[in-house]
Parts: structure tokens; C-alpha cells; sequence
């Protein structure tokens, strides 16, 4: 064969899992080709997270908590002239700059580490060749022993309302616009859709979401709700229960967007300068050939079926990250498991991924960290009666001179309610959720307890202590509101 290893897109699962191939003295090649969004907005290598996900994402998120920042620091005693006012162009230009650093970091590390990084797009000929193209339509055709294929997803469009494409971005443009997007409505109710409602409310911008049924589907629900019950209270607007109808282009250049309520049947009307869908992802499997070479997928999703050891219908041949059928869209779970491939197949480990007990936090305005079952799931998978949930509403410190609505400010801790008390989720709403989560996560790897939690000494003050002081279960029926300092 050419390669030992060929890895089928350069994201965060492709690079990682070519680097540690390449570390074992494999010859390794990563193919990763971006294809343009319908707007015609490009990026470098590094895949979702790096240019149009996570890390734009966290920068915008920063910049609108330091908005919020700016508003509290009259009450702590900063004399801050006003109007205090957001320039998108400087924002955007120090974001792109700092994703276009990554981009460069990547290529030379894979330069580094001796992998042959190959700006095509590839596809398969048969079980072991594969077909690169570049832009320019060049082909070249290569062999390897074993094939990663780790192509992510793109958003979707719902291309069956008139104008949505014509009229519409998605987060493949909104982090990569030159000048602000203005008045905007997000249509999508997943966390993309609320994390860039969040910041673009944040930034000053007049913002507003549709949401056809429910928010944060698959999170637990009573967390979503206060996230979106915090959101409205901090200015964004919410049309519930809503589905858009279609979207026109106005001589005066505004989006004029049509849509109906889904009880009353009601139409109405609204314009907007910036249309964001937001209404989730599809696997980027078509253009692969996979079905010509027999690699089974889930028809309905579109995603590749995988085994626990992330190999496909044919042996030599695997699927790592968002492409996996039930596997997390998270980046960091991407990474380690094509770390560990790489280590099954040229360094004789046996590791497998562990997907329970993965954390993950919602970058919205007020941020929301869990790790472990949700209540819904703790209920269906134990039963009401052998769970215990215990909970508190507290007031971080930070709030309280700057006169700030804590009311969404929640902490709960989902626990087995005979023996021990061994804990199976952990939700928190409040600042640094994902400092907070990351902590506690490791505790529920390890198998943490409610008596281990209530034997940790708390630091004070913070927010995150307040998960160690937890003693009302919702069981009890008493106020969980958090008293005191």
C-alpha cells in the first residue's frame, strides 16, 4: 500500500488520529478539502471547531459577557462614559485572525510529525483506494491498509421554504461576516442555533428565535427552559411553537419572513437583515462512495454504523466523530477516540472510547454545564421511585452588587436513591459553567457518590461550591432557594 493510514478529513477526530498514527513511525496521509457554503464562505484546515464552531463561538460568547461586564462595572464603581458601543469589523477581524493562526499551527504540525496533508477531496474506489481531487480538479488515486473516514457534518438548509437558501446563512458564514449582521432572526432552537442568539443579543444586536417545539432537545428540559427563560429576560426575543413560512428579499434590502404558529395556524410577518438557520446538521457521507464499496450507513440519519471499536461494516475501514451513527458531536470525544484508534491499530492497545459520562456545557449568555443523565433519562432507565434529585436556586456574589436577576441561577445532582447515593447527572446554569463541569466530570468518571460530595469541602466563595453544599432533594417538597453567603 501507499499509506499505512489514510485519514479522510482534517477535523478535530482526522488530525488527532493521524498525528498519534504518524508518532508510531506509520505512513500516514490526511485528505481534508472544505467545500464553500452557499453563501461561498471558505476556510483552512482544522475542521467544524476550529473555523466555523467552538472556537469563533467561545471568542463571540467572551465578547458579549464583557458587554455584561462593562454594564456591571458602573455599580462596582468604574466611571464608564456612555453610550458604550460593539464594533463587529473589530471583533470579527481578531477572531478570523486568531482561527487563521490554527490553521497555520495545524498544517505545521502535521509537518512535524511527518504526515502527508493533502488539500483534496476523496472518495473511495474500492475497499483500499482511495480518489483525491484537488480544486483544480487534479486527480490522483493512492492505496492504504487501513482508511479513517472523519468528514463531520455541514448545517442544513430546509430548502423546502422558499428563500431559505437564496436569503439565508448558516454558522458556516456568521463567524467569517466582514460587517454586522444587524437585525436577525435564528431559526433553530439546538445549542448553535441559542449560543449565536446569545452573543449577537450580547454584542447589542436585535435578535430573535423560532422555535418550532421544543429547546436544547436531548439536554435535560427543565435546564433548557431556564437558559431560554434567561435569555428572554436578557433581551432576546422568542417565537414559540413557530415554523417559518418563507423568506423574500424587500427592495429596500431587508428579509421580509413569513411564519405560522403551529397551534393557531396564524401567519405573520416580520422583517430582519440576517436570516440564520440553525435547525441542525447533516453527515457529509454523500460524495464518499461508500455504498459502492459496501460501508453500511443509517438511511434515515445519513450516518456511518459503527461498532464499538469504531470500525465499519468492512473490517480496515473506520468512522470517527460527528460521521458515526450514536456517537456525541463534540469535539474533545472526537479526539480521544481517534487518539485510541490510532493506538489500537499500530501500537497493540486494546482501549476502547467510553462514551458514558461525557460533559459538555451550552455557551449561551447564561451558561449551562452537565455531565451524566439527564432527570428525563435518570427516570426512564431507573424509575421515579429509585432516583433522588437534590437541587438549589443560589446567587453567585458577582451578582449582587451589579443588581443582577439570579433567578436562573440552578444546580442539580440526578442520584440513585438507595446505598451510596452514586451520581448519574450533574446540571448547573451559571458563570463558568464549563470550568465548573469539567471538575465535577471527573468525579463521575470516577463513580462519585452524594456522601462523597457532601464530604467535600467547598471553596469560598464560588459558585461551583454550591454543588457540594446541595441538601434539599425535589423529593421533599422545601424551598431549594439558597440562603446566607
Amino acid at each position: 500500500y501507499d499509506y499505512d493510514l489514510v485519514v479522510i478529513g482534517g477535523g478535530s477526530g482526522g488530525l488527532a488520529c493521524s498525528k498519534e498514527a504518524a508518532q508510531f513511525g506509520k505512513k500516514v496521509a490526511v485528505l481534508d478539502y472544505v467545500e464553500p457554503s452557499p453563501k461561498g464562505t471558505r476556510w483552512g484546515l482544522g475542521g467544524t471547531c476550529v473555523n466555523v464552531g467552538c472556537i469563533p463561538k467561545k471568542l463571540m460568547h467572551q465578547s458579549a459577557l464583557l458587554g455584561s461586564a462593562v454594564k456591571d462595572a458602573g455599580k462596582y464603581g468604574w466611571k464608564i462614559s456612555s453610550p458604550v458601543t460593539h464594533d463587529w469589523p473589530t471583533m470579527a477581524r481578531a477572531v478570523q485572525d486568531h482561527v487563521r493562526s490554527l490553521n497555520w499551527g495545524h498544517r505545521v504540525q502535521l509537518q512535524d510529525k511527518k504526515v502527508t496533508y493533502l488539500n483534496m477531496k476523496g472518495s473511495f474506489v474500492d475497499e483500499h483506494t482511495i480518489r483525491g481531487v484537488t480544486k483544480a480538479g487534479k486527480e490522483t488515486v493512492f492505496t492504504a491498509g487501513n482508511i479513517v473516514i472523519a468528514t463531520g457534518g455541514r448545517p442544513k438548509y430546509p430548502t423546502h421554504i422558499p428563500g431559505a437558501l437564496e436569503h439565508g446563512i448558516s454558522s458556516d458564514d456568521i463567524f467569517w461576516l466582514q460587517e454586522s449582521p444587524g437585525k436577525t432572526l435564528v431559526v433553530g432552537a439546538s445549542y448553535v442555533a441559542l449560543e449565536c442568539a446569545g452573543f449577537l443579543t450580547g454584542i447589542g444586536l436585535d435578535t430573535a428565535v423560532m422555535v418550532r417545539s421544543i429547546p436544547l432537545r436531548g439536554f435535560d428540559q427543565q435546564m433548557a427552559h431556564l437558559v431560554t427563560d434567561y435569555m428572554e429576560s436578557y433581551g432576546t426575543k422568542f417565537f414559540w411553537n413557530s415554523v417559518p413560512k418563507k423568506v423574500e428579499k424587500l427592495q429596500t434590502g431587508g428579509l421580509q419572513v413569513t411564519w405560522a404558529g403551529q397551534d393557531s395556524g396564524h401567519e405573520r410577518q416580520d422583517t430582519f437583515d440576517t436570516i440564520l438557520w440553525a435547525v441542525g446538521r447533516a453527515p457529509e457521507t454523500k460524495a464518499l462512495n461508500l455504498e459502492s464499496i459496501g460501508v453500511e450507513i443509517n438511511k434515515e440519519s445519513g450516518k456511518i454504523l459503527v461498532a464499538a471499536n469504531e470500525a465499519t461494516s468492512i473490517p480496515h475501514i473506520y468512522s470517527i466523530g460527528d460521521i458515526s451513527e450514536g456517537r456525541p458531536e463534540l469535539t474533545p470525544t472526537a479526539i480521544k477516540a481517534g487518539k485510541l484508534l490510532a493506538r489500537r491499530l499500530f501500537d497493540k492497545t486494546s482501549e476502547l472510547m467510553n462514551y458514558d459520562n461525557v460533559p459538555t456545557t451550552v455557551f449561551t449568555p447564561l451558561e449551562y454545564g452537565c455531565v451524566g443523565l439527564s432527570e428525563e433519562e435518570a427516570l426512564v432507565r431507573h424509575g421515579k421511585d429509585n432516583i433522588e434529585v437534590f437541587h438549589a436556586f443560589y446567587k453567585p456574589l458577582e451578582f449582587t452588587v451589579a443588581e443582577r436577576d439570579a433567578s436562573q441561577c440552578y444546580i442539580k445532582v440526578v442520584c440513585l436513591r438507595e446505598g451510596d447515593q452514586r451520581i448519574l447527572g450533574l446540571h448547573f446554569t451559571g458563570p463558568n459553567a464549563g470550568e465548573v463541569t469539567q471538575g465535577f466530570a471527573l468525579g463521575l468518571q470516577c463513580g462519585a457518590t452524594y456522601s462523597q460530595l457532601q464530604e467535600t469541602v467547598s471553596i469560598h466563595p464560588t459558585c461551583a461550591e454550591e454543588i457540594t453544599k446541595l441538601h434539599i432533594s425535589k423529593r421533599s417538597g422545601l424551598d431549594p432557594t439558597v440562603t446566607g453567603c
